[in-house]
């Protein structure tokens, strides 16, 4: 009978001090819902592409419209000179973990890789430019 006790008490041991050398895993990373997700894309299209002088989007206007009823928070890039005309570029984010969508007439054009390119990377929660 000593034998097995001894067997367990060292099993007991031992994945005591396995469990003591497990690190849960990290929760790092941004906040995927909606909400936060778009308010780091607005953030950075804000920095990058408007205040930066981008002469891509020089001739262009940021609208941000983050407090959505519809659950949808999005971004319009307009006119400059006309703000209330149709959006050229809209990019919207849903649920969550949030699905990002962008569309409009700028997703047409030559620019286009680079919009998805930076709005991926900032949704992401990196801030840089490209």
């Amino acid at each position: 009978m000593r034998p097995r006790l001894a067997n367990a008490a060292l099993l007991t041991a031992l994945a005591a001090m396995v469990a003591a050398c497990q690190t849960p895993a990290p929760t790092t990373g941004p906040n995927r819902g909606a909400l936060p997700t778009m308010e780091r894309v607005a953030l950075g299209a804000n920095a990058c592409w408007f205040k930066s002088g981008d002469p891509a989007f020089a001739a262009y206007k940021l609208a941000p419209e983050l407090n959505s009823f519809s659950g949808r928070p999005r971004i319009l890039v307009v006119h400059k000179g006309s703000p209330e005309s149709r959006p050229l570029l809209v990019v919207q984010a849903e649920g969550s973990p949030s699905r990002l969508q962008a569309f409009g007439p700028m997703m047409q054009e030559p620019v286009a890789g680079r919009i998805a390119a930076d709005v991926n990377r900032w949704s992401a929660g990196n801030k840089a430019c490209s």
